[in-house]
């Protein structure tokens, strides 16, 4: 069985493009979410073995998800998604725990092998 994924962006058209690179990937998509809110929520009833995670969003952005999420499980594994220059923010992002980071638009072999080397 594939790896449990949750797919978090504010933008429809990204979480399209993630979940058909995953699917694509034998991976199972167990939920996606708009917001940082919405994202906490979704980890605590999915449990995925993995999230991605955009960083600016609305009500939530994906910096506090994240320290959210890893308050109430310290071993999630999540990615963070960023547009072409937000590095202070990917920087934010590691050293508040995520795992990797992948650049928008993306490249699917990259998206892959982030999510790869987070799950191994």
């Amino acid at each position: 069985m594939g790896k449990r994924i949750l797919i978090v962006d504010d933008a429809a058209f990204m979480r399209m493009m993630i979940k058909e690179i995953l699917t694509k990937n034998g991976y199972e998509i167990v939920g996606e979410a708009s917001d940082g809110l919405q994202a906490v929520e979704k980890y605590k009833e999915t449990s995925p073995d993995l999230v991605t995670m955009d960083i600016t969003m609305p009500e939530m952005d994906g910096i506090t998800a994240l320290k959210e999420i890893k308050k109430s499980d310290p071993n999630a594994k999540i990615i963070m998604c960023s547009a072409m220059g937000q590095q202070a923010m990917v920087i934010d992002a590691i050293q508040a725990g995520a795992k990797d980071f992948i650049v928008k638009p993306f490249q699917a072999d990259r998206v892959i092998e982030a999510i790869t080397k987070a799950l191994s």
